[in-house]
């Protein structure tokens, strides 16, 4: 499998945990484990690799500096969340906010996130969508 591939798997399965997680809460050891597990597997792509996202050569300005940034704080509290749900499901607690805020804290910023990117492809016309989307739903763009 590239990276990029399991980038996208990894992507689309953490999001469908998030919203799985949230939904069933603090609960299932064993979906939180598997969020965990799966969440910090795409950090360590990131870390290892490095990001594999762009600002695109249509985005300018502040957005263009920013966008590095909003990446990688992406990618921080993702870790966060993971290694918070992670301490759950072992039984035990991070300091500091509480496992389901952080949760949806990723869950609001994923949402930005999301809207961002629909910006982009739609506003700017840079085709962010098909960078993060399987090639079998690329018509559907």
């Amino acid at each position: 499998m590239t990276r990029r591939r399991a980038t996208i798997l990894l992507h689309w399965l953490v999001l469908t945990l998030l919203i799985l997680a949230l939904a069933a809460g603090l609960e299932s050891a064993a979906l939180n484990a598997a969020f965990g597990i799966v969440g910090l597997a795409m950090v360590a792509l990131a870390v290892i690799f490095g990001l594999m996202n762009g600002p695109g050569p249509k985005l300018e300005g502040a957005l263009r500096t920013a966008h590095p940034w909003l990446s990688r704080g992406m990618y921080a509290l993702l870790g966060w969340a993971c290694v918070a749900t992670l301490t759950v499901a072992v039984g035990t607690a991070l300091p500091g906010p509480s496992p389901r805020d952080v949760l949806v804290t990723l869950f609001a910023a994923s949402a930005l996130h999301a809207i961002f990117h629909l910006w982009r492809h739609t506003a700017l016309g840079d085709g962010a969508l098909r960078r993060i989307t399987p090639s079998a739903l690329h018509g559907m763009l």
